[in-house]
């Protein structure tokens, strides 16, 4: 049984804030070492700002948890610096397959394309994930990057002021305080910083839960998503199979919602339960039980002046459809290089209301899918199980009925459609890159364009004329000059110009598109830089 999560990461250590007479006060406070806190962290201090990350643990998370961590959330990986590693030690799928009964009813494929740098998902243990963002995070450190992880830090009080945060901290040499410009509030489902500032969710809670077992066993089941309706081994519910790596696999079982959750966890009624659906002659090993219930909730605003909430404490979904994690990581991504521009005084606090708007937004989106992937998993009544089994006995001969079966729309970045950030459309392009939309990757002559519009606005052209660069507000924007002459594939040409003979794109740092015209014009782009920034009001 691997042992990560008993290993010390970043032990208490006495820190020389401890010792001064008054309250240190740093830029950003990041509350909680998990994967969305770890991620704001790294990406604030390989910008050059100084964050401090407070956690009242001192090791990474106990069991796999979170494992499937999509595309997006690589690309966001890869921007900062901790990506390979995920990708090496991950199991890479893109194979999905539906089950009625005991009969395979389709398949299918999550990245049928080509042109992209990162699989469509791997499936990681999430004491993996943190374990190589806090390997990055002191590697930065090391580097001389402002990052600072204290373990065994508790943060126990917060006030907030028009300027500032206040914490006082609970450590094992005692308590101290600290001020921050800033804090981010990434401390998980039951946000202790929810709590202390009298602050609630809203949304539904679904009365149904599942057996989560990651179980130890040399199986031959291929790499993919199997999902089960109605099997023989767990009759009337549903069930899950991934792959994960070391040889370690993830079941989850739908129990229903009357149940004693204690009792169901022990292993003498968890392992009949897995005999039952892997067979008696399979020799398994239980690494990690545990149940939840389904959420899908979220937090009515994520601002709260001073303090910023991010992840599981800010929003809930169900698992269907690996929206948590890879949610919190596009939370990160979207508030980092605003929250950087503010403190360097680059642009107004009020940039960080787009936070609020884009990622409530997103939210909204993933709460939605993931309350109509529940709805039809557990149907709450007679006639809705027969029009789901209707469904699923259509989806296996007929290819309408197949977009119907919902066990779960995977996570797919979200596009901020209606964002006061973005310009107005004056290409009327292809639809996957019009402004507000999460750039597609696309393999040009020298490797792939995503990671070259890294932490900076980019002015990307294709075919185009236009400067080097330009600066507007203080800001610096470059120029990525790219010809369809060099597309061989014809990817760049699908994804960003359609029937178009060129284009200009400006694009945002989280690499999400601002603005997009057929030609460089130096007034309509210095404008749109301005209302990317929040200092211009929406065309």
């Amino acid at each position: 049984m691997n042992k990560i999560f008993e290993v010390p990461m970043y032990p208490y250590q006495r820190s020389e804030d401890q010792d001064t007479g008054a309250p240190v006060r740093h830029p950003v406070i990041v509350i909680g070492a998990g994967p969305v806190g770890l991620a704001a962290a790294i990406d604030l201090a390989q910008q050059g700002i100084g964050v401090v990350v407070l956690d009242e643990n001192d090791k990474v998370s106990f069991g796999s948890r979170a494992i499937c961590f999509s595309k997006r959330s690589l690309e966001i990986a890869d921007r900062l610096g901790f990506c390979d590693p995920l990708v090496n030690k991950g199991v890479q799928w893109n194979l999905g397959k539906v089950f009625f009964d005991d009969r395979k009813v389709y398949e299918f494929n999550l990245l049928p394309e080509s042109g992209h740098a990162q699989p469509a998902f791997i499936n990681l243990q999430q004491y993996y994930f943190e374990e190589y963002l806090v390997q990055r995070a002191n590697a930065l450190q090391a580097a001389g990057a402002p990052i600072e992880i204290r373990g065994r830090n508790k943060v126990s009080a917060i006030g907030t002021h028009a300027d500032h945060v206040t914490l006082e901290i609970d450590t094992p040499e005692g308590s101290y305080n600290l001020e921050a410009d800033w804090l981010i509030a990434c401390d998980g489902a039951g946000s202790p910083t929810r709590q202390m500032l009298g602050l609630d969710f809203v949304g539904r809670v679904f009365e149904d839960n599942f057996l989560i077992a990651d179980v130890i066993m040399d199986a031959d089941f291929p790499t993919e998503r199997w999902f089960w309706f109605d099997p023989h081994f767990n009759k009337g519910q549903s069930a899950l199979l991934h792959k994960q790596p070391d040889g370690v696999w993830r079941i989850d079982l739908q129990l229903g919602w009357d149940i004693d959750k204690e009792r169901e966890k022990r292993p003498e009624n968890v392992i009949p339960r897995l005999k039952e659906m892997l067979g008696e002659d399979v020799q398994f090993e239980l690494e990690w039980v545990s149940i939840y219930t389904f959420q899908c909730r979220r937090m009515e605003k994520f601002r709260h002046g001073r303090v910023l909430f991010a992840g599981d404490a800010a929003h809930q979904v169900s698992p269907f459809g690996a929206r948590g994690a890879n949610s919190g990581l596009q939370d990160t991504d979207n508030l980092c290089w605003k929250l950087k521009l503010v403190l360097e005084g680059k642009a107004p606090e009020s940039l960080l209301d787009s936070y609020d708007s884009e990622r409530v937004h997103g939210a909204d989106e993933n709460i939605l899918n993931s309350s109509r992937s529940t709805d039809f998993i557990t149907p709450k009544s007679e006639m809705s199980r027969i029009m789901r089994d209707a469904v699923l006995d259509l989806s296996e001969h007929h290819a309408f009925a197949r977009p119907l079966v919902n066990s779960g729309r995977l996570s797919l970045p979200c596009t901020y459609e209606r964002s006061a950030l973005n310009s107005a459309d004056a290409l009327h392009g292809p639809q996957r890159t019009k402004p507000g939309s999460p750039c597609p990757d696309v393999s040009i002559a020298d490797g792939y364009l995503l990671p070259k519009l890294a932490d900076r606005f980019t002015l990307l052209t294709i075919d185009a004329d236009a400067p080097d660069s330009f600066e507007e507000a203080g800001i610096p924007v470059t120029r990525l000059a790219l010809s369809t002459k060099d597309d061989k594939t014809g990817t760049l040409r699908e994804r960003y110009l359609g029937d178009a003979t060129s284009a200009v794109y400006l694009i945002r740092p989280d690499q999400h598109v601002a603005a997009r015209r057929p030609a460089f014009d130096e007034n309509q782009f210095r404008a749109a830089l301005r209302r990317a920034i929040g200092k211009e009001a929406s065309a």
